[in-house]
């Protein structure tokens, strides 16, 4: 596994794991890369140092697991919450939040779909809103 400090053309910086430096690659050339806070699709890696392995694992390092398997098992719990305890208003999303942050609407919970531009008008004007995680892979899409 590779893993890649990312930024997006607003400059929100986030962590990307990659199966290997092609992977990388072609899901960029395929545009399937997006931001996590705005959704934005231009993606880039940020210049990094290597990160050097060492040849002895401490405890900590046997008992922690993969960091993603972990990571995964943890974005899978977040949307497995939200699906269970939120509203899902669909693409209503945007004018949903809205309506909530302005006192228009009943506080609560809520999920839907967003255009990366209704995203990032809300985020523009103080409306917290974040992505929900992906649904994790399949096992028969995982590299």
């Amino acid at each position: 596994m590779i893993k890649y400090a990312l930024t997006c053309d607003h400059e929100h910086a986030f962590e990307g794991w990659f199966g290997s430096s092609a992977d990388y690659d072609d899901q960029h050339a395929r545009g399937l890369l997006e931001c996590p806070v705005c959704a934005s699709k231009a993606v880039r890696k940020q210049i990094m140092a290597p990160a050097v392995a060492g040849t002895r694992k401490t405890v900590q390092d046997e008992r922690a697991g993969p960091p993603q398997a972990m990571m995964m098992e943890a974005l899978s719990r977040i949307r497995r919450h939200v699906e269970e305890n939120f509203d899902d208003v669909g693409d209503a999303f945007a004018k949903e939040a809205r309506a909530i942050h302005e006192g228009r609407s009943e506080e609560r919970g809520i999920y839907g779909q967003a255009t990366p531009k209704e995203v990032r008008e809300l985020l523009e004007d103080g409306v917290p809103v974040a992505p929900l995680p992906p649904e994790p892979p399949k096992k028969t899409q995982v590299n």
